[in-house]
């Protein structure tokens, strides 16, 4: 068992003192969680083979699914991975932000190794990103190097919104939580694979829109999802079945059927709402980005109140409704 299991968690109300505390905490090779713009990630030295199998066991999660490795500037990821003409301009109209991106490992990856073979699954690329959140950008500049962090929560489960989700998931599995209060985006971050043409390998808080307008062309479909998990993907986040929680979820409800709970967007007036279990709304008034940030957050709350399950209304699909869908559909597998 990784040692860091071992420990009492501790939560760190953010300051100078509590950076410095997490940034010596990965140095040792312990798990720290910590906020970004998008979710609370549970990071680890990315270089440190045993840390990251730490996550693996803390969240239960496959050991085929790869890592984003997190660093502090377009200077540090460049010392990781290869940017063409097309990734550069990705990462400087959107880093510090929302977006991964997929790229191939320098030509000195087996001398150097920056992030380990396990946290990229053993594959020929490495998933990388700049978060645009303070806490994770001090942490990271104290540290100094990558850290992988996928959300801080049980496998599978859903991702974590705040410190106390955090908790919830992982109390006794890891060593530090820094807490810096809700996060801001609410979804994951976009992934775009640069490949021969870019890929839109997972939607996130970045909308799909913002991305082709830098590419000046549309992004290609990842290949058709395997039903079953079993399967390696190329980026994180895209197994079938994923952020899901305990409580069966159906979507595109127009009624409420006895003992669920109601997730809703917009105007809800569906039948037997009067009878719902619980209602929670994304967003009274419709907006996306509402939605999306109280997204994880509800989905919690309804999967603790012992409904038989939860009907969600639908959800438009453009901008960052196409995350908020892609979230649902892996939480209703």
């Amino acid at each position: 068992m990784n040692p860091a299991m071992q420990t009492a968690l501790t939560t760190k109300i953010i300051d100078a003192a509590a950076v410095t505390e997490a940034a010596d905490a990965l140095r040792a090779g312990r798990l720290v969680a910590f906020p970004t713009e998008t979710v609370y990630g549970l990071g680890a030295d990315a270089a440190n083979p045993r840390a990251v199998a730490g996550i693996y066991e803390a969240k239960g999660r496959p050991s085929f699914n790869p890592l984003i490795a997190h660093v502090a500037d377009l200077e540090a990821a460049r010392r990781i991975a290869q940017f063409d003409s097309r990734a550069l301009a990705l990462a400087k109209a959107f880093w510090p932000g929302p977006l991964t991106l997929v790229l191939p490992k320098l030509d000195n990856w087996a001398d150097n190794c920056p992030v380990s073979d396990l946290a990229t699954a053993g594959l020929d690329t490495v998933a990388i990103r700049v978060p645009n959140h303070p806490v994770a950008h001090a942490l990271l500049a104290a540290f100094g190097g990558a850290v992988v962090a996928p959300s801080a929560n049980i496998s599978g489960h859903v991702s974590p919104t705040t410190a106390a989700h955090v908790r919830a998931d992982l109390d006794g599995r890891i060593d530090m939580i820094v807490d810096g209060g809700p996060v801001e985006v609410g979804v994951e971050s976009t992934i775009v694979g640069c490949f021969e043409q870019p890929m839109l390998l997972r939607p996130g808080g970045l909308p799909r829109e913002a991305i082709e307008q830098v590419l000046g062309m549309a992004l290609a479909r990842p290949p058709e999802e395997p039903e079953t998990d079993n399967h390696q993907p190329l980026a994180p986040g895209m197994l079938a079945s994923h952020y899901a929680p305990r409580t069966r979820v159906r979507l595109l409800a127009e009624d409420v059927k006895p003992g669920e709970a109601l997730l809703a967007f917009g105007r809800a007036e569906l039948p037997g709402i009067d009878n719902a279990k619980a209602v929670m709304n994304l967003s009274e008034s419709s907006d996306l980005g509402e939605a999306a940030a109280n997204l994880f957050g509800y989905l919690r709350a309804l999967d603790a109140k012992g409904a038989a399950g939860i009907a969600v209304m639908p959800v438009p699909s453009h901008g960052l409704g196409e995350a908020i869908n892609d979230r649902l559909r892996r939480a209703a597998v």
